[in-house]
């Protein structure tokens, strides 16, 4: 029976008017595991492990389609539902989230290569600056989302060309071959992963294939901005010189529909739309900028010395692509990673404050969920929260990029473990039976988190025991 109350399942949209979100969550990866750990990975054992980030940001694929199936039908982040069926959750939320991606590594790397265009030899004060510019960009805007779209399109679509061009120019036919043997895992001497590989690398790079940690759970928050589905109906976080009441009335909740046949038309309809979407945009495009970014490393600086040496390899690239075309070229390529390292901890910074922000709310209003809180000011008490830790992790200095982005990026993966299990748990429980994914889905999602779980288990071993049978090393 219809309710009163009930809202509208919006009409859907065109697939051209719903491009935005998916930029957002994949520019999320950029600066972490398609700049920095893959490359790294390959520019030390080769491009025999491509077929792990096609693997991972497939996993990551499906992850991130149950999250918006969840935000589409319900109009709400599927941390209010996860509140809802686990009374617990929001105090993990907030806890993983900031361990996971306080450590300011990415953003620590950005401004070590920016150091080296410049001259300077010491990239700690120049990281601070950053961190600062990071929180009045994302301080200044009308709604902080229109803010992360626009920069984040424009990173996008600057970066990725470039990058494609210079390894199309550079590599040749022996480095394309490598590049399609390691899609099905053949490596020079190996095969799927090589000895003396650091299993926490890989993990890590594994769950970076895309965004990574909780911030995948962000991509329901962007489709509530954004107004697709239900999402129609929800409040915007404002920006924190645009927003000046004290607090305003904060519905975290979403909106009920009724269950006919017009509107489980429009969901299908919206669910077909949002998942090319996100096939063209995160998935196509991610792994582009992955294999281009992946295959430049090979070509330039596979088997240089100084690789293993923290991200040093990027400088090499760098240096190498000056060599072989233009110095000029090589300068343009390291000014484009430090943007684009810099637009990744920007995204990473507003997706982790988001995150935070609607769980301590949730904790907050409690059982009804709804009530008087700011909820703009909460996210900016956050965010400057992360930026005053990495201020003050630099100021002990503890700034090398790679030890902090691999530390970040194990704690994710295990993360990433928990919420594949607790959103899909939700989803059972909470959606009508029409609206659940099918078998193939299930299967995918039920690997992925198998996946996860034995590789968060073995790089445990593996730290704990680096002399294991089960260690590479």
């Amino acid at each position: 029976m219809p309710n009163q109350n009930d809202k509208e399942f919006p009409k859907p949209l065109p697939l051209k008017k719903l491009l935005g979100p998916s930029f957002i969550i994949l520019a999320l990866g950029l600066g972490s595991g398609e700049v920095i750990l893959w490359p790294y990975l390959v520019s030390n054992w080769g491009l025999g492990l491509v077929w792990g980030a096609l693997l991972g940001i497939t996993f990551q694929f499906f992850i991130n389609m149950e999250i918006e199936r969840y935000a589409l039908i319900k109009g709400e982040s599927v941390f209010v539902g996860l509140a809802k069926v686990f009374k617990w959750a929001p105090a993990w939320f907030i806890f993983s989230t900031f361990i996971g991606f306080g450590l300011p590594g990415i953003i620590a790397a950005s401004a070590k290569v920016f150091s080296f265009i410049i001259g300077a030899e010491d990239f700690k004060w120049l990281a601070i600056l950053f961190l600062l510019f990071i929180g009045l960009i994302l301080s200044s805007g009308k709604t902080v989302y229109g803010v992360m779209e626009r920069l984040t399109k424009t990173v996008i679509f600057i970066g990725i060309p470039f990058i494609f061009i210079l390894a199309v120019i550079l590599s040749d036919g022996s480095d394309w071959l490598a590049l399609g043997k390691g899609i099905v895992g053949i490596g020079y001497n190996y095969y799927f992963l090589p000895l003396g590989i650091a299993l926490g690398i890989f993990f890590g790079a594994f769950a970076y294939s895309g965004a990574g940690g909780n911030l995948n759970l962000t991509q329901s928050i962007y489709i509530k901005e954004k107004g697709y589905g239900m999402g129609y109906h929800s409040q915007k976080i404002a920006g924190l010189f645009r927003h000046v009441k004290s607090e305003q009335l904060v519905k975290l909740t979403g909106e009920n529909f009724t269950l006919n046949e017009e509107n489980q038309r429009r969901f299908k309809i919206w669910w077909h739309r949002v998942n090319w979407e996100h096939f063209l945009v995160f998935w196509l495009l991610g792994f582009l900028a992955m294999a281009m970014l992946m295959i430049l490393a090979y070509t330039t600086a596979y088997g240089l010395d100084s690789n293993a040496q923290g991200i040093n390899f990027v400088i090499n690239e760098g240096l190498v692509i000056g060599q072989r075309l233009l110095p000029a070229v090589g300068l343009v390529f390291l000014l484009l990673v430090s943007i684009m390292l810099f637009q990744t901890q920007l995204g990473v910074m507003d997706s982790t404050s988001r995150v935070m922000a609607e769980n301590f709310a949730l904790k907050k209003l409690g059982t009804n969920l709804a009530g008087k809180i700011n909820l703009s000011r909460i996210y900016f008490v956050f965010l400057w929260a992360q930026i005053a830790f990495g201020i003050i992790l630099f100021l002990f200095n503890v700034y090398e990029p790679r030890q902090l982005i691999v530390l970040g990026a194990v704690i994710n993966a295990f993360s990433m473990f928990i919420h594949i299990a607790l959103v899909n748990l939700m989803n059972r429980r909470v959606l009508a039976k029409v609206f659940q994914p099918g078998f193939l889905r299930k299967a995918v999602l039920l690997i992925a988190f198998l996946f996860f779980g034995v590789f968060s288990v073995m790089t445990v071993i593996q730290q704990l025991f680096p002399f294991a049978p089960l260690s590479l090393r």
